[in-house]
């Protein structure tokens, strides 16, 4: 009798002294097969839950299984059911306060199903989105999140040669059909304008996102300009000046309204990192918010309720809208068929940066 042969396989410390020589290794399903006395077929039906075994053999394999700290390898169980329960997520910026909550809608709802999810921070422009989608496609990842990007030819191409499904978060393709979740950017800043209106404000300025952005960016500004047509407000370009959503951004943009633009009592700020940076700079040129200037905002992240005074802002619901996109890619994984797009609804939280003017 060999010694490999004395070796109680209901000891994973002897086991694994054993085999390695006096250090310990990561067991393989092959031990728990061996351990239990079932063929490795028979622990990978025991651990999917599929049938062809009796209860006494489940039991001695999970024993097993437990005994000897086995984790099934996500890959390996991908050669078995096609799958390795991981999603990718691609963000232009994984620092912004948007992204922190639609990401922690995407985790939870991900987690929840069993899923593990693999963020990929593509950078402004889509730098790194070719790179990324490489990168989840060596991972084989179950499926896809792409946010706040337009889906440019190449990036379809490249999904649709992965063969895996994709959900759109924020963004949508008129090119392509491809399920998404979003808000109707176009009505919500009509919407905010008309609130501004309402409030006896005529001379309103807007800080835009990047201006050939047909994601976001553009919508927003037309949003703006048929509330102004259909308030009767006519149109000045001197009154819109361009950012690229985050902070900084609004800043500069504030400034140069300050000094170029003709006078204005509000603002409308395409997103609430501009509106914040707007503020900022305000303050530092002696306006009050929002006894001299009112101004309103666009995402209503965690941030606008902290700040002073509050933001007043379009809300959108990016955790929910997180959420809703992993339900659609999973139906999508798990059931192969079609789910319908969303648009989300939003609306206008009332903080106290918007003064009516009397």
């Amino acid at each position: 009798m060999t010694n490999e042969s004395m070796v109680s396989y209901t000891s994973v410390k002897r086991l694994r002294i054993f085999r390695n020589g006096g250090e310990t290794i990561t067991p393989t399903i092959k031990d728990v097969a061996k351990a239990a006395n079932v063929s490795v077929a028979t622990v990978s039906r025991v651990l999917h839950n599929l049938n062809g075994y009796s209860d006494k053999t489940k039991v001695k394999v999970l024993e097993a299984v437990e005994e000897l700290g086995y984790h099934p390898n996500a890959i390996a169980r991908g050669l078995i059911n096609k799958r390795t329960q991981t999603l990718g997520v691609l963000f232009p910026n994984v620092s912004s306060g948007f992204t922190s909550q639609l990401l922690y809608g995407i985790e939870e709802a991900a987690n929840e199903k069993g899923y593990s999810v693999i963020v990929c921070n593509t950078a402004e422009d889509g730098k790194r989105t070719m790179k990324y989608l490489q990168v989840l496609r060596e991972k084989q990842v179950d499926g896809v999140v792409f946010t706040s990007e337009l889906l440019k030819d190449e990036y379809y191409n490249q999904l649709k040669n992965m063969k895996m499904p994709v959900v759109l978060v924020n963004t949508h393709s008129a090119k392509y059909s491809i399920p998404y979740v979003k808000v109707d950017d176009r009505q919500a800043s009509y919407q905010a304008t008309a609130y501004l209106i309402d409030k006896g404000h005529k001379d309103i300025a807007m800080i835009a996102g990047t201006p050939w952005d047909t994601v976001a960016g553009i919508p927003r500004v037309e949003g703006y300009r048929q509330a102004l047509a259909d308030y009767g407000i006519p149109f000045d370009e001197a009154k819109i000046a361009y950012g690229n959503f985050h902070m900084e951004s609004g800043r500069t943009a504030m400034a140069k309204l300050l000094e170029e633009a003709p006078p204005f009592t509000a603002l409308f700020a395409a997103s609430d990192e501009m509106a914040i940076g707007a503020m900022g700079m305000a303050f530092e040129k002696g306006l009050k918010v929002p006894e001299e200037l009112s101004i309103i905002g666009y995402d209503d992240l965690n941030l606008a309720k902290i700040i002073f005074p509050p933001l007043t802002t379009i809300h959108q619901p990016l955790t929910e809208m997180g959420r809703l996109a992993v339900a659609k890619l999973i139906t999508l994984i798990e059931e192969s068929g079609e789910v319908p797009s969303s648009i989300v609804s939003h609306s206008i939280v009332e903080r106290r940066t918007v003064q009516s003017k009397t």
